[in-house]
């Protein structure tokens, strides 16, 4: 098959996102690079664990005078619905659906940029109630980079999306852009995974101390 061949939904294949050679070296390269993202984000996650109650006096703000979990609650569902939505997109892309899945993608994309808005909202509201900052203490400083490394890699994976839905708005479906489509959909979902990480290892371990 290639890349710019004409397709209708009868005869688009089953797994387009791997129906070329290009669409599977494109995957090898992302579990390589996923390999590696999840190695950080593992030392990330340690580093916090090692420092969380790093504060330099009694009286400095724990995790359990910080956090609101119904803030968190909020942020974490509006993130696993749009993990959802970018389900539904992949489903109406592989059913040959350009403007079904463009439309769930548009989704995702706006739930993406809600959760962002959450978290800035969620680190303002500490800056401003308890003077919690990056340089505050050995937990601020592991905090904000774990959560702030993950925000940087949500509004990675949301102009990723963005960008292929404004390049691709015109050309429609083919075989070299169903894989790339495909794969900023397993990064939203690895995404997703590691917030759900943070959430158990950050905020419910944070309020249970």
């Amino acid at each position: 098959m290639h890349a710019d061949e004409k397709f209708t939904p009868q005869t688009w294949p089953e797994s387009p996102e791997k129906a070329t050679l290009e669409g599977k070296n494109k995957f090898l390269g992302f579990w390589l690079f996923l390999g590696g993202e999840t190695v950080l984000f593992a030392s990330l996650f340690a580093t916090y664990i090692a420092l969380k109650d790093k504060v330099p006096s009694p009286d400095h703000a724990l995790a359990k005078d910080l956090f609101e979990l119904p803030l968190v609650f909020v942020m974490t569902m509006l993130l696993l619905t749009s993990s959802l939505t970018s389900v539904y997109a992949m489903y109406h892309m592989k059913n040959y659906n350009f403007k079904r899945m463009q439309a769930w993608l548009l989704f995702t994309v706006i739930l993406g940029l809600a959760f962002l808005g959450f978290e800035i909202y969620e680190f303002t509201h500490y800056y401003h109630e308890f003077g919690h900052t990056f340089t505050s203490s050995a937990f601020g400083s592991a905090f904000y980079t774990l959560v702030g490394f993950h925000g940087g890699h949500v509004a990675f994976g949301l102009l990723w999306i963005t960008t292929l839905m404004v390049r691709n708005a015109g050309r429609g479906l083919n075989l070299y852009n169903a894989p790339k489509f495909y794969l900023a959909s397993l990064y939203w979902h690895f995404i997703d995974v590691v917030w759900v990480f943070i959430f158990t290892v950050v905020y419910l371990m944070g309020m249970v101390g």
